[in-house]
């Protein structure tokens, strides 16, 4: 038991003290708003597509997709997308727009700052695959539905917010990252010399940049008003997320690491795009930006359970 308790907080330590160390600059004034900002460009933009195209272009892909994967993970995040709706409206009153912004936030995990380093952690180059794979659609998949929902079909069909959605989503850095690496991968091209070390460079800062940068966000959002709606959130994300997919995992096929990384992805904290939709619309701004820092900090405890469950 101690064996395996201290095998998880080689796992976690390194994670949190990271982002605990972004924290402690940002209170103590050490790094402004701004540098939080130019990091956070910098992961998002730059840092972590290359760790992308580094992975993907040099893996091992399946010759086949285990389809059990994709449907136990979104199965689970739109289980609770609909739970955290249906919530809002009949506990907390809000109206449809606003319990759409709860179910966001609710079903987006923070895959960039805390998914990537920490199941690239725990399960190393074996994971990184399903990893990146599911990273491809996550995104596209919840802002798509997110999207639908607060426009209207038929408004959706017919409008510039359709045109604009695809347009984000076509040059997004992280789906950049991911075609540029699926293109390596499928005509062999290989990086090396100069370029390689350049690249090699970039992908080793992704992880420490993006906790850290993830830690300076923190004390800008936050944690204020009625609590009670972050902590359903928060809760449905770090507990009923992973296990609605852990248990569908089991009667699913895929195989063994596709499992664990399905999991420990959907037990991540709500992703800052929950705060970012709800700005945009100006619904529920301080709910979504609550949940992001709540269940980020009760991850620390909840990803320790399903790191143990798995048997890392």
């Amino acid at each position: 038991m101690s064996h395996v308790l201290a095998e998880i907080a080689i796992i976690l330590l390194p994670i949190f003290g990271l982002i605990a160390v972004g924290y402690g600059a940002a209170r103590s004034g050490l790094m402004s708003e701004r540098a939080s900002d130019g990091l956070a460009e910098f992961v998002f933009n730059v840092a972590v597509p290359v760790l992308i195209f580094k992975t993907l272009s040099d893996a091992h892909l399946p010759d086949a997709q285990p389809w059990g994967y994709w449907i136990a993970y979104f199965s689970g995040a739109f289980f609770v997308f609909a739970l955290a709706m249906l919530a809002a409206r009949k506990l907390f009153g809000r109206n449809h727009d606003e319990a759409v912004i709860h179910g966001f936030t609710a079903g987006q995990a923070n895959t960039v700052f805390v998914g990537v380093p920490l199941i690239l952690s725990a399960y190393g180059e074996a994971g990184a695959v399903p990893l990146f794979l599911l990273l491809a659609i996550h995104l596209p998949v919840m802002m798509v539905a997110a999207t639908l929902l607060l426009e209207g079909g038929a408004s959706f069909a017919t409008s510039a917010t359709r045109r604009r959605l695809l347009k984000a989503l076509a040059f997004n850095p992280i789906l950049l990252g991911i075609y540029a690496g699926g293109l390596a991968q499928m005509t062999g091209v290989s990086v090396s010399g100069v370029p390689r070390d350049m690249i090699d460079m970039i992908a080793a800062a992704a992880t420490p940049c993006a906790l850290i940068s993830l830690g300076l966000s923190l004390k800008r959002y936050g944690i204020g008003g009625d609590l009670r709606p972050p902590l359903l959130i928060s809760t449905l994300k770090l507990l009923v997320h992973p296990l609605a997919v852990f248990l569908l995992t089991l009667l699913l096929p895929m195989p063994p690491v596709w499992a664990g990384v399905a999991v420990l992805f959907a037990a991540m904290p709500s992703g800052v795009n929950g705060y970012l939709l709800a700005q945009r619309y100006g619904l529920g701004v301080h709910i979504a930006t609550s949940a992001v820092s709540l269940s980020t900090l009760l991850s620390v405890f909840t990803i320790a359970i399903w790191l143990y469950v798995l048997g890392l």
